[in-house]
């Protein structure tokens, strides 16, 4: 690819408020803001209440230089508890927020059309409006194009039907260890993780198949190939994030012509890095 890759991340725009302080962050827009660290031309489709929360957090974006079409509707700017443990988080997310709420426009719907990656996942989905918008936008992507669905499964936002639908949608999947574990009664699924992970290549017509297993091990599968490394062992600053950053750094590192191995190794790398940083948009050195 001559030129930047561009790539689009699709859902929740939210403030984690860490006890001591509050950072910008959700899914999506932490895996544009490390792509696009990277290099590629990354942008941000989500939305954001008419308040102050609202106006710092695009604030918040234009510094850290990540292009956006942000629309601003009549519901608070999302916000998330964290509290951590160890340097591991678990979350409170509330409702009603503006993120339920992103709109579809002729702005998102061009965007989309040349995107060479979109991503999303099941948590911005949880109402009826950004469902809807997510699964009209996805509708729009080249043929081509990587549609990489990280699940991201939070509190009692999900689905089986969800699940099924995005996956139809998507080339690419991603999951952790305790989410794989969470769908084998859910599918009916028995066996190894790669068999696991194998059945969702097979059904789903899949390209890649990505299981991160936290401070063990990540694999990466396709229909033929399988890349298995362990993850570094470094001082965790905090953890959030780091799913997104390997997530970004990989479809970066394909879009830009990297064999499996190598953009698997990327991955691991800059989510090593990121660990190491407070938050999920930590500067690149």
């Amino acid at each position: 690819m001559n030129r930047k890759p561009v790539v689009v991340g699709i859902g929740e725009l939210l403030w984690d408020v860490f006890p001591d302080e509050k950072k910008a962050g959700g899914a999506p827009i932490n895996f544009v803001y490390h792509a696009s660290q990277l290099g590629a031309e990354g942008y941000a489709i989500s939305a954001v209440g008419n308040d102050v929360f609202g106006t710092e957090i695009l604030q918040e974006l234009e510094k850290s230089n990540i292009r956006h079409f942000i629309d601003t509707v009549d519901h608070p700017t999302g916000s998330v508890m964290v509290e951590l443990n160890d340097g591991k988080p678990t979350y409170t997310i509330i409702e009603g927020v503006a993120w339920d709420f992103i709109p579809l426009t002729e702005q998102s719907i061009e965007l989309v059309k040349r995107a060479d990656a979109i991503c999303y996942g099941t948590l911005a989905q949880r109402a009826e409006v950004s469902r809807k918008t997510i699964s009209s936008l996805l509708s729009y992507a080249k043929a081509d194009a990587l549609r990489f669905f990280d699940i991201n499964i939070r509190q009692h936002f999900y689905s089986r039907k969800l699940i099924e639908e995005c996956l139809e949608k998507a080339n690419i999947f991603k999951i952790n260890d305790e989410e794989l574990e969470l769908l084998r009664p859910m599918f009916g699924l028995d066996g190894s993780v790669e068999e696991v992970c194998r059945w969702f290549i097979q059904k789903y017509s899949l390209k890649y198949m990505i299981l991160t297993a936290g401070s063990e091990y990540s694999s990466i599968y396709t229909v033929d190939e399988q890349s298995t490394i362990k993850t570094p062992s470094v001082t965790v600053a905090d953890t959030v994030g780091a799913g997104d950053s390997f997530s970004g750094a990989f479809v970066y590192s394909i879009l830009t012509g990297k064999s499996l191995k190598e953009a698997h190794r990327a991955a691991v790398d800059i989510a090593a890095y990121v660990c190491t940083k407070s938050g999920a948009w930590p500067v690149y050195s």
